[in-house]
């Protein structure tokens, strides 16, 4: 027998299209793109880098230490004391231990100052030191 015309009305506009399996589809696709998204990593202030006919990009720098004209020293855009470099990078290196630094000093940052970030990088057990130049 034939269904009457009223019900066969009645379940087309029940009928709904489903979003749920394409709402996931895009919050999987989201998550994907945030994980393997590469963020860039800031030492926390800017740096005037000094030119150099020879600088080379470094592919992966973990550990950026930025040193400004007066003598500041930034890790993670927080200004920390000289005394403090070697702990905080032996904790970033204890997070990534496959990381290396790149130290960003001004162009009129002393090279005390740039000697005492160093020995304190090496110490902390990072012995792939960088230092950032500009490309001329």
């Amino acid at each position: 027998m034939r269904a009457p015309l009223a019900k066969v009305f009645q379940e087309e506009e029940t009928e709904e299209i489903n979003m749920t399996p394409m709402l996931d589809v895009v919050f999987i696709m989201l998550i994907f793109f945030i994980v393997t998204a590469s963020f860039v990593k800031e030492a926390g202030i800017d740096v005037n880098r000094p030119e150099a006919a020879t600088a080379v990009k470094k592919q992966r720098a973990n550990i950026l230490v930025a040193i400004s004209d007066k003598g500041e020293v930034w890790i993670n855009k927080r200004q920390i004391d000289i005394r403090a470099v070697q702990a905080n990078i032996e904790r970033l290196k204890a997070e990534n231990p496959q990381g290396s630094v790149v130290i960003q000093a001004d162009k009129k940052a002393t090279t005390e100052i740039l000697i005492k970030v160093m020995d304190a990088s090496r110490a902390a057990g990072a012995f792939d030191v960088s230092i950032a130049a500009q490309e001329s």
